[in-house]
């Protein structure tokens, strides 16, 4: 019995520590460290949140640039791909409609080279980056849903080109443009 005893002791003992005071400290030292991104690195206008730069989502209109397409309509719960592999007729299908989407809805020929992370959606279908060659394909179609003076056009250019981020620590990936930074910086043309 005293074994017992000893045993329920030690294991509340572990539970408190790794179940809440553990959390709470980490959790407190993430807060002071890195508040915006321990708290999800939302961005908000005017005191409403409006995204977040580290979960991709679905930009209907033609005024946008469109993200990479997502397996699991951008929803972070049930974070995944489709899991359709090469072989199969579906993922060739899917791939087909994005492309032909793409080319359409960016009045681009079909002999452009359409990158491929607008073709596929992205492993935990939450990427919130497209290459840089992806967003110039694009602006051709906003400028023009936008009715921009080549001025405007040439500010919009600038503005992709400032937010492209670099390969993580030099040598990791590719260069990349965040989606919803790029759309907000576009809403601030005039």
């Amino acid at each position: 019995m005293k074994t017992i005893a000893i045993s329920l002791k030690i294991f509340l003992f572990f539970t408190v520590l790794t179940g809440v005071a553990y959390p709470l400290f980490i959790t407190g030292i993430a807060q002071l460290v890195f508040p915006t991104k321990a708290n999800g690195s939302i961005i908000t206008i005017n005191q409403k949140p409006i995204g977040s730069m580290l979960i991709g989502q679905q930009f209907d209109s033609s005024i946008y640039f469109d993200s990479r397409p997502s397996a699991i309509s951008y929803n972070p719960l049930p974070s995944g791909g489709s899991n359709y592999g090469l072989t199969s007729t579906k993922l060739k299908e899917l791939v087909q409609e994005r492309r032909n989407h793409f080319l359409k809805f960016n009045n681009l020929n079909s002999h452009t080279d359409v990158p491929s992370e607008m073709l596929f959606a992205s492993a935990s279908g939450l990427d919130p980056h497209i290459s840089p060659q992806a967003a110039l394909l694009q602006v051709n179609r906003i400028a023009k849903a936008r009715n921009y003076s080549t001025v405007q056009k040439q500010e919009l250019l600038h503005k992709l080109d400032s937010l492209i981020e670099p390969p993580q620590f030099i040598c990791l990936g590719e260069p990349r443009v965040n989606v919803l930074l790029l759309n907000l910086e576009t809403d601030k043309i005039k």
